[in-house]
């Protein structure tokens, strides 16, 4: 993952739902207006950070789904899931 050593440290170190926690209430922050315009942007950039590590979070997660797969014999295994 190497754009995940571009993220800030504070952020790269957030669970996946803290860090939803956090964008959401960026998210509603700006919506209201109620900041000054530096803050906004501030509030944006590390809002778009944010949904980075995300989205990191989330493709780690994929690649770590398995399948249950059922053979002839009734046994049972997991291969990596299809997906895409």
């Amino acid at each position: 993952m190497a754009k995940e050593s571009t993220l800030p440290k504070d952020i790269a170190a957030l669970s996946f739902e803290d860090a939803l926690k956090e964008l959401e209430g960026i998210v509603q922050q700006l919506e209201r207006g109620q900041v000054k315009l530096d803050e906004a942007i501030s509030a944006y950039e590390r809002g778009a950070l944010l949904k980075r590590h995300c989205e990191q979070k989330l493709a780690e997660a994929k690649m770590k789904v398995e399948r249950i797969v059922f053979a002839a014999d009734g046994s049972v295994s997991s291969q990596p899931a299809e997906l895409g």
